[in-house]
């Protein structure tokens, strides 16, 4: 197994490998949605796991999500100027395997990598089967060198069923580096 690269600042006198170790158990605790980013530019769409989302304003409503800088899905939501978010119930764990890796669009406006789909009000794919979604439109974008982190004001939004349980990260046995 490859080693992880660790990564700094460490507190003065760290041994840097145990702290690294730490630090992460630390991240992993924080509870954390996992959720399916739709994206879409130049007629091109794609889905992508993803667990870093969240509510960051009310006034409007401010949704962010962070998105991996190499990511196929960065370069299309920062195109798109949109995303969407498939909130997903505990049952369909399965599903966020799906979208790890880039997907080929076979251009089936209904069905992306084998899954229905329809589209928001933005263009941006929503899977049929979320039990809730997210249409947003780009209001803001702050780059770091790992992540782009877009800001995106909710135009749209529709439910199923988000009562019951919702899928986490703790739910798979994936990880992020954190």
């Amino acid at each position: 197994m490859a080693e992880l690269e660790k990564v700094g600042p460490f507190p003065a006198g760290a041994e840097p490998d145990e702290y690294d170790r730490r630090r992460r158990r630390v991240l992993w605790s924080l509870p954390t949605g996992l959720y399916v980013l739709g994206s879409c530019a130049g007629g091109r769409r794609n889905l992508m796991t993803l667990n870093w989302a969240t509510q960051v304003a009310t006034d409007p409503k401010v949704v962010a999500v962070s998105v991996e800088s190499g990511a196929v899905t960065r370069d299309l939501v920062e195109r798109g100027g949109v995303f969407s978010l498939s909130i997903l119930r505990r049952d369909d764990r399965a599903v966020v395997r799906k979208f790890v890796k880039p997907l080929e669009d076979t251009g089936d406006p209904d069905s992306l990598a084998g899954h229905p789909v329809h589209a928001a009000v933005t263009g941006a794919p929503i899977l049929d089967q979320a039990a809730g979604w997210l249409d947003c439109r780009v209001i803001e974008r702050t780059a770091w060198d790992s992540h782009t982190v877009f800001f995106g004001e909710v135009v749209d939004c529709g439910e199923a069923d988000v009562s019951g349980e919702l899928l986490r990260m703790e739910d798979t046995r994936m990880s992020y580096g954190g």
